[in-house]
């Protein structure tokens, strides 16, 4: 029996507007980085979205390759295991030109 991806699908997108919310009053990533209770929330969103991964299907993920799964989940694995050698310039990088789109892949698994 097939599992339904939807509730992973529908956290997914929480963790993402999340993360998208937390950097909206900094002007820039040494800003954002320097406000550690928003830094530290947007962080712990990205690896919230690791774990949502891990939870979804092997065959799914491959169904729908179009998201890079592994790349995702390796980030959370940098995250949390390196969470000092973490680069502010990257994550804004990440926040403003990588999370839309993916999140408009994953609304269009869920449709």
């Amino acid at each position: 029996m097939s599992h339904n991806p939807k509730f992973e699908l529908f956290a997914l997108i929480e963790s993402i507007d999340k993360i998208n919310l937390y950097p909206q009053e900094f002007k820039n990533a040494d800003d954002f980085y320097h406000d550690q209770k928003s830094f530290d929330a947007c962080m712990m969103q990205f690896v919230v979205i690791g774990e949502v991964i891990s939870r979804l299907d092997e065959e799914y993920k491959k169904e729908h390759s179009e998201i890079p799964w592994q790349k995702i989940k390796d980030f959370r694995n940098i995250i949390a295991h390196d969470y000092f050698g973490i680069d502010a310039d990257e994550i804004w990088d990440i926040i403003y030109s990588k999370l839309l789109p993916l999140r408009s892949s994953i609304e269009s698994l869920i449709e």
